[in-house]
């Protein structure tokens, strides 16, 4: 049957569609016959207790020089019948918490929203690692300098990050005798203001940062290995990282098995985990990248598995 696929993404004139995973989700959702529907950026309202966008019908195609088409805008309410592909990019910051308030709204007037607008809320993405401490490293989260300063002490080299970062942003690795540490966990902390993450930093990252996908809870196969480059530590792609794929190892499985029947159980559709060597860094669920590189490396339709998935848990 066909559906009304609503996607709630950064501005799609700004995207570059040979990394860009929503970009994917849009072509198999075209593929598949559903009518594409975008949500200009801040277009999410309610109104009288309805939540309503102001969207505009959406074409796609793989054309670098060309690859969208829209029409019109005008205002959609949201009901049975809809997708909702919310793959905003974080911050994950008061506007973003509303939208999925909104979205929540939708939810409940029988839009299907993926990933789940209160999973949402609930996993930041550095801190949903630790509801599994099995799979991590040593971690501290702490506001507190003198703590942060210890661990890294404690362990000789760790890297340092905020919570509410993507794409490498402000990730900081440090360690004993490193005269900016200071200045680095002020910083970070914001005078101690902030929440701030230290994690024992893993030799393995020269091998990559792997990005293992997860649909509906279950891995795809092969993941992205994204290997810094030059003097670079950060693997990120956005920090010059260079992506090679690979089969999941017994461990990566371990791991997907250990997180994905929460995240199952939670709604979260789709979900990206940061995996260095042995150890699970973040659980990415706002908006995991990756397909398009692993697609293209293994012959694979990632979003094509996605879309069976929602398709199969659409009401009957």
């Amino acid at each position: 049957m066909p559906l009304n696929v609503i996607v709630v993404m950064d501005p799609i004139a700004h995207i570059k569609i040979a990394k860009d995973t929503t970009f994917a989700m849009l072509l198999e959702a075209q593929r598949r016959g559903h009518a594409l529907h975008y949500v200009s950026p801040g277009g999410l309202a309610l109104r009288d207790g309805q939540a309503i966008a102001r969207t505009a019908p959406l074409q796609v195609r793989e054309d670098k020089n060309d690859w969208f088409t829209l029409g019109e805008f005008s205002q959609t309410v949201f009901g049975p019948g809809q997708v909702v592909l919310m793959r905003k990019d974080p911050p994950v910051d008061a506007e973003f918490i509303y939208d999925t308030h909104v979205l929540s709204v939708a939810q409940q007037a029988g839009a299907m929203v993926v990933n789940d607008p209160q999973g949402l809320r609930d996993y930041n993405e550095k801190l949903a690692a630790l509801l599994f401490p099995q799979c991590c490293p040593p971690t501290l989260v702490s506001r507190r300098n003198a703590d942060l300063k210890a661990f890294v002490l404690e362990h000789g080299q760790a890297v340092l990050k905020p919570l509410d970062g993507m794409g490498g942003r402000s990730i900081f690795r440090s360690g004993t005798g490193d005269p900016n540490l200071n200045v680095i966990l002020e910083t970070l902390t914001d005078g101690e203001r902030t929440l701030a993450l230290a994690q024992k930093f893993i030799p393995d990252i020269t091998a990559g940062d792997k990005r293992i996908l997860l649909v509906d809870g279950e891995p795809v196969d092969y993941c992205l290995a994204r290997i810094p480059q030059g003097d670079e530590f950060r693997g990120n792609l956005a920090a010059g990282g260079r992506g090679e794929g690979r089969p999941l190892s017994e461990r990566d499985r371990w791991i997907a098995a250990q997180v994905g029947p929460e995240m199952k159980r939670r709604g979260m559709r789709f979900v990206g985990l940061d995996v260095i060597g042995d150890y699970l860094t973040e659980v990415n669920v706002t908006s995991p990248t990756c397909v398009r590189e692993l697609d293209a490396q293994f012959g694979l339709n990632i979003a094509g598995t996605l879309f069976d998935a929602i398709e199969a848990g659409l009401p009957r």
